[in-house]
């Protein structure tokens, strides 16, 4: 699994050499919500700190498909069904806005952007119901949609809702820009250092693996809140995709499409040299609950291969996006009653729209001047803080009993070591152990996730320990790669197949 964004891209910062100092907010997370926070704040004259666990770019935003539009699939829809028709006009207008400053921040750094249309299609016709849906929703809301009938693709089409003048662009070619302007503007933008606690005392300390420093404000930035005292884990649902490259002769530019139906397909194209590169994505499903992701991935690539005769396929990978239970994102405190801690989640995919718009609420909450539009991102509403207790002890015995459940499950780890590319989890000793073998090598590690205690599943894809309670993921050797957990899983020695 290769990321085509980062085979094409170099230019990002590496990491500082050390990681202290006191600030006026430290941003934890160097993607699209992260750096543009830094960049609005830095801009107002804040102190800033941005903390990455790992690169620029290495979470989701740098592994999306890059899509900066305010038609997003059925989104409106999907909102307008459980919320008031004044948080969906707030939620368009937060979207315009994100939009409208990623344009002009690319405009004014130089970074590469194509104005296709967006298209969310039908793929038969039992699905066009689903497509007028969204119309009729976008309509009322003011955006400027139109209907096409039919389209020359090679895919099937019934009838799709277009929105025109939409953006589409390089996500680490824009991410470098970013980091470079807050650079320029004097924030440290401090790489891999992995968060491992966020102090509410009084001294205000935020501690990585590579030094702490002080900050009177955090915002965490990091997809799932990692510290998540607000319990988000309860309100938001991990989900991979999975995305390809394609080499394709004579390929044109094309509109940017969305599938309303399921399983989903993202379509685009990007420029690449005197040519295009086409770009497939679809095939989500939740963190850790796949029967086998590489399945996911090929069956992606036939049905590109199918629709898109004489292509071949360069890159395949992955991406990991949260989707909050009542359909608006979060942004805002991480908890009801301290504003000092802010998280920003629940983007649904739609991070690079979303995100800009989640910085400039995260921004105003920190120095003043909250847009009009926020309330539709807040973190919190009345009804939600009265019931967030009851909530997160629900939720924690939940994660109980379906850990016990599946502990009690696990058979007896096997005598021999697992085949090459593959992983099992069985019990040893009484406890859930997780037993791979890569590259040659076999190793054995704690198969309880580090966060919440879930058992993790194999990732036959990526090869990867995954958590199917809130997404957490490890490599192979128990090293943290993403979600709300901060520690490794520990190795085990002794323990397992062989």
């Amino acid at each position: 699994m290769e990321n085509y964004w980062r085979s094409m891209t170099t230019s990002v910062p590496g990491p500082v050499a050390a990681v202290g100092g006191e600030y006026d907010v430290a941003v934890i997370g160097a993607g699209i919500t992260g750096l543009s926070t830094a960049v609005m704040l830095a801009a107002r004259g804040c102190r800033v700190v941005v903390l990455e666990a790992r690169r620029v770019g290495a979470g989701t935003t740098g592994s999306s498909t890059a899509k900066v539009s305010v038609l997003q699939g059925r989104r409106q829809s999907e909102i307008a069904a459980k919320q008031s028709s004044d948080l969906l006009a707030h939620y368009v207008a937060g979207g315009r806005f994100g939009q409208d400053w990623l344009l002009h921040f690319c405009a004014s750094a130089g970074v590469g952007v194509q104005r296709p249309s967006a298209v969310t299609y039908a793929v038969s016709p039992d699905e066009v119901a689903l497509v007028e849906e969204e119309q009729r929703v976008c309509e009322d809301v003011g955006l400027p949609v139109t209907w096409r009938a039919q389209d020359d693709v090679p895919f099937p089409f019934a009838g799709g809702l277009v929105l025109a003048d939409q953006a589409q662009l390089d996500p680490l070619e824009l991410l470098a820009a970013l980091a470079a302007d807050a650079t320029a503007r004097g924030v440290r933008v401090c790489t891999g250092a992995r968060v491992t606690d966020v102090d509410d005392g009084p001294d205000h300390l935020v501690t990585t693996d590579r030094g702490s420093v002080r900050a009177d404000r955090v915002v965490l930035a990091t997809g799932i809140p990692i510290a998540d005292r607000g319990g988000f884990f309860a309100r938001v649902a991990p989900q991979r995709s999975y995305a390809l490259a394609l080499r394709l002769p004579d390929l044109r530019p094309s509109d940017m499409y969305l599938s309303a139906g399921s399983p989903t397909r993202s379509i685009r194209t990007t420029p690449h040299g005197e040519g295009q590169t086409l770009l497939v994505g679809g095939n989500s499903h939740p963190v850790g609950s796949s029967r086998s992701e590489r399945e996911a991935v090929e069956d992606l690539a036939a049905w590109a291969l199918r629709h898109y005769q004489g292509a071949e396929v360069t890159h395949r990978w992955s991406a990991q996006d949260y989707h909050p239970i009542d359909a608006l994102p979060y942004v805002g405190p991480l908890t009801p009653s301290n504003d000092r801690v802010l998280v920003a989640t629940g983007f649904a995919k739609w991070g690079l729209t979303t995100g800009a718009a989640a910085a400039a609420v995260l921004s105003g909450l920190v120095d003043g001047g909250v847009p009009e539009w926020a309330d539709a991102f807040a973190s919190w509403s009345r009804h939600e803080v009265a019931g967030v207790g009851t909530g997160v002890k629900q939720n924690l015995k939940v994660v109980a009993d379906l850990v016990g459940d599946r502990v009690a499950a696990l058979e007896p780890v096997p005598d021999a070591a697992p085949l090459e590319g593959t992983g099992c989890v069985g019990r040893a000793g009484g406890r859930p152990v997780a037993i791979s073998t890569t590259d040659g090598v076999t190793r054995t590690v704690s198969a309880t996730c580090t966060h919440l205690g879930g058992v993790v599943h194999w990732n036959d894809a990526e090869r990867s320990w995954d958590c199917p309670l809130h997404g957490s993921r490890f490599t192979t050797d128990g090293t943290l790669i993403e979600g709300p957990a901060t520690e490794d899983l520990p190795g085990l020695e002794g323990t397992g197949a062989g």
